[in-house]
This record gives structure tokens, sequence and C-alpha cells, in this order.
């Protein structure tokens, strides 16, 4: 069996974000996945597999957090363009 996180909210969040408490459930479960993917601890492969989603539609849906697919740094950019 996986390991599992509990999180207490309040009854009344969900309704105050005007979503389900199913809704607001499966968003806070995209946005640690977003934000692990963003700091680099997960690939997005592994990111999509905690929300139970195939990668090409965990990197799609990344804009609705403001994180972009690619994030390279000037230097690897740069190497990318030199090696293309």
């Amino acid at each position: 069996m996986p390991n599992k996180i509990s999180i207490q909210y309040s009854q009344n969040l969900p309704d105050f974000l005007q979503i389900t408490a199913r809704a607001f459930e499966e968003e806070a479960k995209m946005a640690m996945a977003v934000k692990l993917f963003e700091m680099k601890r997960l690939s997005s492969g592994m990111a999509a597999a905690l929300v139970g989603s195939d990668r090409v539609n965990f990197l799609l849906n990344l804009h609705k957090f403001n994180v972009p697919m690619i994030d390279l740094e000037d230097n690897e950019l740069l190497s990318d363009m030199q090696n293309a």
C-alpha cells in the first residue's frame, strides 16, 4: 500500500473557493506535485504519477500554476543552442 498524506482544512474552504471538496483536494495535490517539479525535486514523469496523470497532461497543465515546462539557466540554453 502506498504512503499517504492527510491535510486538515476548514469545511468552508472549498465553498469559499467556489469548488467542490474533491476539486480542492485534487488541486492541492497538483499544486504539491507542480512545486516539487518546479524545485527540481521530481521529474515531470514522477510528478505526473503522483497526481495520477500522464506526463504530457501534467506538463500541459503547468501554466495554471505559472510554472514553465522548460526552465533552463542561460548557460544551459546557450549550450543547447550551440549543440543543436
